[in-house]
């Protein structure tokens, strides 16, 4: 093969770590577990260590095997570099560790993961003030915006109620302002988007939910796009002005967030990822289309109160959804009618598990308000949207008719 045709999505992926080359043949990247690496040449050791020439110094800032899954996300995200970390939160967290200082200003969309509101909690409390807005109005996002505004954060298809921020629209006034854009792409997937189409200059992936996909990993990822101006940033170090500015960014995240905070991916984890991530494509149209299939069916049953998933036309973001996404993803959320119990609807169930976990091969569902978003109290649950009964279901590649039957009897009572 040759590596400098332009393969698609899935080509690309499967055969990334053969074309770059790997020990004795093996077709995937093997596990490299040593945290230490020799050279025999102690003036080069040096001279990695300074960033002058590439090599791997240390574990935690990464080795063969984590390089190699670097690659991949990268290329699926079309960035000019990625940067893995042991859970989509410490990638989060990272960001925010090294990016931002005590009098800096935030605007995030107000609907949000469960830990990531609970992360800008904390970022609260350090002296970085957070605004949280709408997000599927850019209006509500500029008159948010302030001098002090470093970061603007949204996710493509917030978790659990399925808002869609204004992506693009957003986008573009993040580069009128100079402003950077950060994305959390986990829900719809580098497949199905690639938030750099609108301007992002840094992009999330939990890594642990589709792009692993079986449940088996902790992973998460933070891939610089290259869209974004690094000399406009007031916070970088002068240490990491040493290089040209389009690599200052992820040189300080991957020191102050990776190095000094310690979130490192486990070289087994990012084999198990890498090799998960070879069927991403494959898994998002089964699942995206089983999703649709499920949120058509619950829409239709005069027991559910609502269903919101971006895939159907009663979406508020349906047209925004349909415009920039492949498809709509796995995530969907629903709301049973007063009076069924949301715990004895989820017992019935035979194949859908309750379980806590995203972008799974298998169907999950969780009652939302009395786990996962339980902690931030019924006032924070109510601006979000999340309503007592909310259940969120991560639909798997389980055959259709499998799965319909499911949730029917359930409802049923059967």
């Amino acid at each position: 093969m040759n590596d400098k045709k332009n393969y698609g999505f899935t080509t690309t992926i499967l055969h990334n770590d053969r074309l770059k080359g790997i020990e004795h043949g093996s077709l995937h990247k093997p596990i490299h577990t040593s945290v230490a690496f020799g050279y025999a040449d102690a003036r080069q050791l040096a001279s990695v260590f300074q960033g002058k020439e590439p090599g791997f110094r240390y574990g935690r800032q990464g080795n063969p095997t984590i390089s190699a899954l670097e690659d991949k996300v990268n290329k699926m995200e079309q960035g000019v570099g990625t940067l893995c970390f042991a859970t989509g939160m410490g990638a989060i967290g990272a960001v925010f560790q090294s990016l931002l200082r005590a009098g800096d200003h935030v605007v995030s969309s107000a609907f949000l993961f469960g830990n990531t509101n609970s992360l800008w909690q904390t970022t609260m409390g350090q002296g970085v003030a957070v605004s949280f807005v709408d997000a599927t109005d850019v209006a509500n996002v500029a008159a948010a915006i302030t001098d002090q505004t470093r970061v603007v954060f949204v996710e493509t298809i917030a978790n659990p109620r399925t808002q869609v921020a204004d992506l693009r629209r957003i986008g573009e006034l993040c580069q009128q302002r100079g402003i950077l854009y950060i994305v959390d792409n986990t829900m719809t997937t580098p497949y199905l988007f690639r938030p750099k189409s609108v301007g992002a200059g840094l992009v999330i992936n939990a890594l642990t939910k589709s792009i692993g996909g079986h449940g088996n990993a902790l992973g998460g990822s933070l891939t610089d796009t290259g869209v974004y101006d690094w000399s406009r940033f007031p916070n970088i170090y002068e240490n990491y002005k040493k290089a040209a500015p389009a690599q200052w960014g992820l040189a300080q995240i991957r020191a102050k967030g990776l190095r000094d905070f310690g979130a490192s991916l486990a070289p087994e984890a990012a084999h198990h990822i890498a090799v998960g991530a070879e069927t991403l494509a494959l898994r998002m149209e089964r699942t995206s289309s089983n999703a649709l299939a499920l949120a058509g069916m619950l829409e239709a049953d005069e027991r559910v109160a609502a269903v919101h998933y971006p895939g159907l036309k009663s979406h508020p973001q349906h047209g925004i959804s349909t415009e920039l996404f492949r498809s709509y993803g796995s995530l969907l959320s629903f709301e049973l009618k007063d009076g069924i119990d949301c715990f004895d609807f989820l017992n019935r169930l035979k194949l859908a598990i309750p379980a806590s976990n995203l972008g799974d091969t298998r169907t999950l569902v969780i009652p939302v308000a009395h786990t996962i978003f339980y902690e931030m109290g019924a006032e924070r649950r109510a601006s979000m949207g999340i309503a007592e009964s909310l259940i969120r279901v991560s639909v798997g590649i389980e055959d259709a008719d499998d799965l319909l039957d499911d949730f029917a009897c359930a409802l049923e009572g059967c």
